[in-house]
């Protein structure tokens, strides 16, 4: 039948939209936090990095940061206040924050590594949906967008921690789709591929020096197993973001989304 004459196409996100966004001071939460408030988002971001954070109020003076390590249930409760003293309440929660955790063989990863990747990359999850789903329930319904990766669909050899802890953020998000859908509240992740930038970069750096290989031979069979043979951006993360929680994806919940260029193995 094709589009009615006159309907738009694409909608934007409600104004003054509040959401969270954790790791929101750099890297992919940065580009998420910087789109949202581009389209009228209010945004409350956390993060670790003094510095990074200083940088995000000097340019976003009206919006809300914290200090804050999401495996730690205080500091996230801090982050929770800080919040609701600053945006009154929520609509949405992007659970961003993750490490890259160790690379090397199961025998050869030490025992507080695996913790501290499953701890931030997963547990942090469950702590600031714990802390947000009261809010968004108050508010009638919103949205709750976690970050998983390729790594989460196709397993990672050398990389056991940052999988396990990846397919755990799929298993979440299917739980909490089903347990707060009568809430009104849509629960989705998305699965970034290759992302560039420097994390990306001290992974392929750390596998090449394992192999004795160069640098550029790495990356080269890196994106070998991309079928789109390149890269994704921290912006192609953020739009979907931006897609999730605008009224475009009103239906969507319990989904995993791609965002790879089609990854094919790991």
């Amino acid at each position: 039948m094709g589009t009615p004459v006159g309907r738009k196409i694409i909608e934007s996100i409600k104004p003054g939209l509040r959401v969270f966004v954790s790791a929101g001071a750099s890297g992919i939460g940065r580009a998420i936090a910087d789109m949202l408030i581009l389209h009228g988002a209010r945004v409350h971001i956390c993060d670790v990095s003094q510095d990074f954070l200083a940088e995000f109020r000097r340019a976003h003076p009206q919006h809300g940061a914290t200090l804050a390590d999401v495996s730690k249930e205080a500091d996230v409760a801090k982050a929770f206040e800080e919040l609701r003293a600053k945006l009154g309440g929520l609509d949405a929660l992007v659970n961003n924050a993750g490490i890259a955790g160790p690379t090397g063989g199961v025998e050869e990863i030490a025992i507080e590594d695996w913790r501290r990747c499953i701890d931030i990359g997963l547990t942090g999850q469950f702590l600031c949906a714990h802390h947000a789903v009261p809010l968004l329930k108050q508010a009638g319904g919103g949205a709750i967008i976690n970050m998983s990766s390729a790594a989460g669909r196709h397993g990672y050899a050398f990389r056991t921690p940052y999988a396990a802890a990846k397919f755990g953020v799929v298993g979440f998000t299917q739980s909490l789709a089903k347990e707060l859908g009568p809430h009104n509240i849509r629960v989705n992740a998305i699965l970034p591929g290759i992302v560039e930038g420097p994390r990306i970069e001290s992974v392929i750096r750390a596998r090449a020096g394992q192999l004795g290989i160069s640098y550029e031979e790495m990356e080269k069979q890196y994106l070998e197993k991309v079928s789109l043979r390149r890269m994704v951006s921290p912006h192609d993360v953020a739009a979907m973001v931006l897609f999730l929680v605008s009224p475009m994806g009103d239906n969507m919940s319990g989904q995993s989304l791609g965002v790879d260029g089609n990854v094919e193995t790991l």
